[in-house]
């Protein structure tokens, strides 16, 4: 199941795979992999609960809008501390991920690959069918995994609404 046109890319109409993420619903389960000291590892729903969460989706860590995403939060979100888990979200390799957010100094976020099976990105709708990537996301959870914000930018190229995601954190601290 798709929704066809749900987003550009340049213009170009594409298909999400899976169902939208509704606010009110609960997060989809999920198993991300990571790359850390101690080798792979993987961020499940388990690991974010009892918090706030944010989770920024991106298409790739290598491409200038989704760095300049990742920064953007990183710097907004350092603030808040560990009162909230932040995630950075996209198919890139483990090593590609920790390789950028290392060069970067990305620490208010962790990141999280989805690699492996693209369950997250059909789970949250997320999930480009035509190019086999992630869509641009932010998706924000209370502490009891609930989502409260969603925003799927229609078209891949542009920026979130930092101001609106981080807004709707904030209210659950």
């Amino acid at each position: 199941m798709g929704r066809h046109g749900a987003v550009t890319f340049k213009g170009n109409p594409l298909t999400l795979a899976g169902e939208e993420i509704k606010v009110g619903s609960a997060a989809p389960a999920f198993d991300l992999t990571c790359f850390g000291p101690n080798g792979m590892q993987h961020i499940t729903n388990a690991d974010v609960a009892g918090k706030p969460t944010i989770i920024s989706v991106v298409p790739s860590l290598d491409t200038p809008v989704c760095q300049v995403q990742t920064k953007t939060f990183n710097t907004r979100l350092a603030a808040m501390g560990d009162k909230i888990n932040a995630l950075t979200v996209s198919l890139d390799l483990p090593f590609a991920m920790n390789r950028f957010c290392g060069a970067e100094d990305i620490k208010a976020m962790r990141s999280g690959s989805d690699y492996m099976d693209r369950a997250f990105g059909r789970d949250f709708g997320v999930l480009i069918d035509e190019l086999k990537i992630l869509a641009r996301a932010v998706f924000v959870l209370d502490a009891k995994g609930v989502v409260q914000y969603a925003q799927v930018v229609t078209e891949v190229a542009s920026e979130p609404d930092y101001d609106a995601a981080i807004a709707a954190l904030q209210k659950l601290t």
